[in-house]
């Protein structure tokens, strides 16, 4: 029998267990798909992460609303409010001795940013702009009707020019709605609640007064309600 070199031997083994190379094509492809994995895994973790947490953050926020108009009694009243509009800036002077209750409500409601992206969506020259309340036409314009008199007209001062009032009508969702009187109107002890006046941007009133309105007195522009803020000085 024939011996083999050794040389020979070593040759052959090498031609034998050789390492197979990889592509630089694969491994590209592999850390591709590597990556692309990774990044769905992390994509997928956050959007019910943050599905999760929306609806504890809502109720929260509703248990916060809630508690808020619930224990009206704790809240501070402020002796000025600043009507923040896309017209400008309307400060009133609130009147808690006549509406105590009506004026905690208020106070809430600006708290807790209800008037926020409100409108005003009546408006009656030389009689009353309103703002935040509900969209049925009849409310405002059955307080116009000529004719009406009531057996106790009240001429006080509270239902001069410049009055800030809420309508007595309950609203749906606990709205509340404000009313600023453009001239004296001594008729609606019936309908309006009045906690306040004008002092400063009578003229924010008057302008808001004199823009176009359909024939169901609602601007034909938007006037925003931006911001309702209260303060104890001025």
């Amino acid at each position: 029998m024939a011996r083999i070199k050794p040389q020979t031997l070593l040759q052959q083994s090498k031609k034998k267990k050789g390492p197979s190379r990889i592509s630089v094509a694969t491994t590209a492809i592999y850390g591709i798909v590597v990556v692309g994995m990774v990044l769905f895994i992390f994509a997928t973790c956050r959007y019910w992460s943050r599905r999760s947490k929306l609806p504890m953050e809502d109720a929260l926020s509703a248990v916060e609303r809630d508690n808020a108009f619930g224990d009206t009694k704790k809240v501070d009243i402020p002796k000025y409010a600043v009507i923040i509009t896309s017209k400008g800036l309307i400060t009133v002077e609130i009147y808690n001795e006549g509406s105590p209750e009506v004026v905690k409500r208020f106070v809430v409601s600006c708290l807790t940013g209800r008037f926020k992206g409100m409108f005003f969506n009546r408006v009656i020259k030389n009689f009353v702009i309103q703002g935040g309340g509900d969209d049925n036409a009849g409310t405002i314009e059955d307080w116009t009707l000529k004719g009406k008199h009531y057996s106790h007209l009240d001429t006080s001062l509270k239902h001069e020019a410049f009055m800030l009032g809420t309508s007595k009508k309950k609203h749906d969702g606990g709205r509340f709605d404000l009313l600023i009187t453009t001239a004296p109107i001594p008729d609606l002890n019936e309908k309006v609640n009045v906690f306040g006046r004008v002092i400063k941007g009578e003229d924010v009133v008057q302008e808001i007064e004199e823009v176009d309105t359909d024939e169901h007195y609602r601007p034909k522009q938007p006037i925003a309600i931006i911001e309702v803020t209260i303060k104890q000085k001025i």
